[in-house]
């Protein structure tokens, strides 16, 4: 292989002024002759050889394709390729490594977009996740959105349409309210700006073709008043920040309930509550059932309660404890027995102890839900449903989601969950 000694010395911008750039850079710019710059920005960049340089300039308009690349390779003396921010974030750099050695690359880089957009918005992002949908598909933005990070960067396209999808997906995934929308446009330049959108309403018509976009999840204080009364949208429930999807969905939830067959009176224990949606809800249709909610995650307590406070409902009991624990200790006793039980979130074993406990004092006519995602249980589960009397069935819950996409749309799969009801 012939080496190489010219080399290609990329430099991230954040303005469009010359005298923004280092000394250093500034030097290694007066002393280059060929230079390379994104067409979006080119007059600006070529406009700073007016100022009296000595040396001639060759300036190349630049598309980051492989006509870029080609006079790149043709170059036999030193060259610029002018970028912004930082060229291995998001940008040419992953193109320039697998074209050229690393040898020949010296990388200069600036802050990034949105380094810049979070500082002005004062707010950390070390926890941020980052997303790019600028050519390319949106498949990151979907798996970043579903997973309901505390904040959350994109890197749009130039154009609207990146910005009408990412409304529409946070729209089909039910995150309008959970989170705050801010348009950064032309971040570190003179026509800088950042705005906060209401995505209930039309997105602007005056939009710079050079933004970007921060979520970061809303401070809002909910009430009841525009709450479902049935069906109620999984947003409305606070989470663990760091498990933001343990929790039962809408539409596996609405089953559940239909499920449940919930009497005006009685008494329902949620055990493997987890943030409280399904016992909750069954209390918001429900106001006279008596509810207690059993999760044994540190923190579930706090959760449940002011997921209670949202929906205006006031459970009987909330026991962040082991369930185990619970049915061992002497105040057991004490609690009144579940005319309607539901069974999640702990082992096969735990399952069947609670069977055994709490299905067998169980009344005529009364309801064990058992949510599973683990088939190798059902069989046990169900075998042991009908030895105490139930009759039993099972239901598979599979449900699709439409997503938009650059392309037009396609449709998400959620996880199927079996639900195991068994009724006496």
């Amino acid at each position: 292989m012939t080496k190489v000694n010219r080399k290609i010395h990329v430099i991230g911008i954040n303005s469009y002024k010359f005298e923004d750039l280092s000394f250093k850079l500034q030097n290694l710019f007066l002393e280059t002759e060929n230079i390379a710059v994104p067409n979006s920005y080119y007059e600006d960049i070529k406009s700073w050889s007016k100022n009296g340089l000595l040396k001639k300039k060759s300036f190349f308009s630049s598309k980051s394709n492989n006509e870029l690349v080609n006079w790149l390779r043709s170059q036999k003396t030193d060259v610029i390729l002018i970028s912004r921010g930082d060229p291995l974030w998001f940008g040419i750099g992953r193109i320039l490594l697998e074209n050229f050695s690393k040898n020949e690359l010296c990388f200069y880089p600036s802050n990034t977009c949105i380094q810049l957009a979070f500082s002005k918005l004062k707010i950390p992002w070390q926890d941020t996740v980052n997303v790019s949908i600028h050519g390319r598909d949106s498949t990151k933005l979907v798996e970043a959105l579903k997973a309901r990070p505390l904040s959350l960067s994109i890197i749009t396209d130039s154009n609207n349409e990146s910005l009408k999808l990412i409304k529409e997906n946070l729209s089909e995934l039910n995150l309008i309210d959970f989170y705050d929308f801010w348009l950064c446009e032309e971040i570190g330049f003179d026509k800088e700006s950042i705005r906060k959108l209401n995505l209930k309403e039309s997105l602007p018509s005056d939009i710079s073709s050079l933004n970007i976009v921060v979520l970061t999840k809303t401070n809002k204080n909910y009430t009841n008043d525009n709450l479902s009364l049935f069906g109620i949208s999984d947003h409305v429930f606070k989470t663990f920040d760091d498990r933001p999807n343990l929790f039962t969905k809408r539409e596996v939830r609405v089953q559940i309930l239909a499920d449940l067959e919930l009497p005006a009176k009685g008494v329902i224990w949620d055990i493997g509550a987890g943030c409280g949606s399904i016992g909750l809800e069954a209390l918001k249709l429900r106001p006279n059932l008596d509810l207690f909610c059993i999760d044994k995650r540190i923190g579930s307590k706090s959760l449940i309660l002011e997921n209670s406070k949202r929906l205006n409902v006031k459970p009987k009991f909330v026991f962040e404890e082991d369930i185990n624990n619970t049915l061992n200790n002497e105040k057991f006793s004490s609690l009144k027995k579940p005319n309607r039980l539901v069974i999640g979130g702990c082992d096969k074993k735990t399952k069947i102890k609670i069977i055994n406990t709490l299905a067998k004092v169980m009344n005529t006519g009364e309801i064990v839900i058992i949510p599973i995602i683990d088939i190798q249980t059902i069989k046990e589960l169900k075998e042991e449903l009908e030895k105490k009397n139930f009759k039993t069935n099972l239901n598979l819950i599979q449900t699709y989601k439409n997503l938009s996409i650059a392309e037009g749309m396609r449709l998400e799969p959620n996880n199927p969950v079996f639900l195991l009801k068994g009724k006496k």
